[in-house]
């Protein structure tokens, strides 16, 4: 039952960041690829991607937790409904070379994205295994001047 709570409680603040972002002028031109969306679907690969890299290496974070953070806030972030409606209105409209960059883009950066949050993640882990390698170093150290 607590996992459903945490997945209602991050799909609640998903779907209010989703809102906020989608209402957010990104461009001062107009262009033709829906930019809010993209950067939705762009960011929450990178999210989502270093969120559980990160949670199965190194912040050992709750079955439940991951749940509320990746289903929950991530999968109520991201669109790919909206991704799809906006393609068939671009065809629609006739923007065929247009509906066909804005898949690319959202395929080729959605794999970038993903690919550069669990790198980030990995440099992450390296980082704070290094600070605490040095902080238990400097603390033996200082017990060994003291005894």
């Amino acid at each position: 039952m607590r996992k459903y709570l945490y997945i209602g409680i991050g799909g609640f603040l998903g779907a209010i960041f989703r809102f906020a972002v989608r209402n957010v002028q990104l461009a001062d031109h107009k262009v033709n690829i829906p930019l809010n969306t993209l950067f939705v679907n762009i960011s929450g690969c990178f999210f989502l991607t270093f969120l559980l890299t990160a949670a199965f290496s190194f912040l050992k974070l709750d079955a439940d937790v991951r749940l509320g953070l990746s289903t929950g806030l991530l999968g109520a972030y991201t669109t790919f409904s909206t991704l799809c409606k906006e393609t068939a209105q671009l065809l629609e409209n006739g923007m065929y070379l247009t509906s066909f960059a804005y898949i690319s883009l959202t395929v080729l950066l959605g794999f970038f994205a993903a690919y550069a949050g669990f790198v980030t993640a990995r440099a992450l882990e390296g980082f704070l295994a290094r600070r605490h390698t040095a902080n238990f170093e400097t603390k033996d150290d200082a017990d060994e001047e003291v005894g």
